[in-house]
């Protein structure tokens, strides 16, 4: 079989995607290669400078694309709920949940979470339940794609302590927000496959791609030999952020995804073309993913309507 290439992704004409984080990255290429292919693609980026330079970056790249810029802030549930409720588009073919942070010291959101399951899992669980009722119009070929890690294998979600109140590790944080990633795909899927929706959830992780997110904390925290390392490891070892976009887009556009799917580099979670992955046991038990949710709703004020209307 063929790797799955960008030469692989449909035409996106007709059809309109949010994609978060999109001002850098695997977001930024991710929104580059669905507005190449037709869509209309509104970047939800949280820094409005950074957006704009990226907005007019892929004008250049892709001179009749259909874009526009939107601010959103994931650790802000009111920047959630502003951005949902300003979002013209009636309809909503495709919603990537791309933005992250990861490894952070201990922070917190604007509203009182601990930042990495804050913005990683808590900002885009409120996003999706927001815009839900857009995407359902959208009928057929309707997904919701949330970017998860190969990291994720490095813990679950503790329900009796998921702020890490009990001791911080920022990896461990990082890990933990990640596999709630794949819980919210896993239990969000079994839902909408419960009362036969077309909407279809998925998720995917890029490997070990260079971006800007493995320098962040470095620049967060002033340690800029720290940065030098991370760059250093970027040009050394990781694909670029061209590959590491790939499993997104597989899971964003290909035929053939089901619901619940997580796609990832072949190659020991690390590089290579997007195929289906591995991934931890914890991530698809119906008990945990049913307790997150309950959490997720209670945290953040927004609950899912069920059955949804199809």
């Amino acid at each position: 079989m063929n790797d799955w290439t960008l030469a692989d992704i449909p035409g996106q004409h007709g059809r309109t995607a949010v994609v978060t984080g999109a001002n850098s990255g695997i977001g930024y290429v991710t929104a580059r290669e669905l507005a190449r292919r037709g869509a209309r693609v509104v970047l939800a980026c949280r820094d409005e400078t950074r957006g704009r330079a990226a907005e007019e970056l892929l004008r250049t790249e892709v001179p009749d694309a259909d874009v526009r810029l939107a601010p959103l802030d994931l650790a802000d549930l009111a920047s959630v709920r502003a951005f949902a409720d300003g979002l013209p588009e009636e309809r909503l073919d495709l919603l990537v949940n791309n933005a992250g942070v990861m490894a952070l010291p201990r922070r917190r959101t604007v509203d009182g979470f601990e930042m990495q399951f804050g913005t990683n899992h808590l900002g885009h669980f409120a996003l999706t339940g927001l815009l839900l009722p857009r995407l359902r119009a959208a009928g057929d070929g309707a997904r919701v794609v949330t970017v998860s890690s190969g990291m994720h294998l490095l813990g679950t979600v503790d329900p009796r302590d998921v702020q890490m109140d009990g001791g911080y590790r920022r990896w461990i944080a990082y890990a933990r927000s990640k596999s709630a990633n794949l819980l919210f795909v896993h239990e969000l899927a079994r839902r909408l496959a419960a009362y036969g929706s077309p909407l279809v959830a998925a998720a995917a992780h890029p490997g070990y791609a260079a971006t800007n997110l493995q320098t962040a904390a470095a620049r967060l925290e002033d340690r800029p030999w720290r940065e030098r390392v991370a760059r250093a490891a970027n040009r050394l070892v990781a694909q670029s952020a061209e590959a590491g976009a790939l499993p997104t887009l597989r899971a964003a556009t290909g035929p053939d995804v089901r619901q619940d799917d997580f796609f990832g580099p072949r190659l020991q979670l690390w590089r290579g073309a997007p195929v289906r992955s591995v991934r931890a046991p914890w991530t698809r038990d119906d008990r945990a993913s049913a307790g997150l949710w309950a959490v997720s709703e209670r945290l953040t004020g927004v609950t899912y309507e069920w059955p949804p209307r199809v």
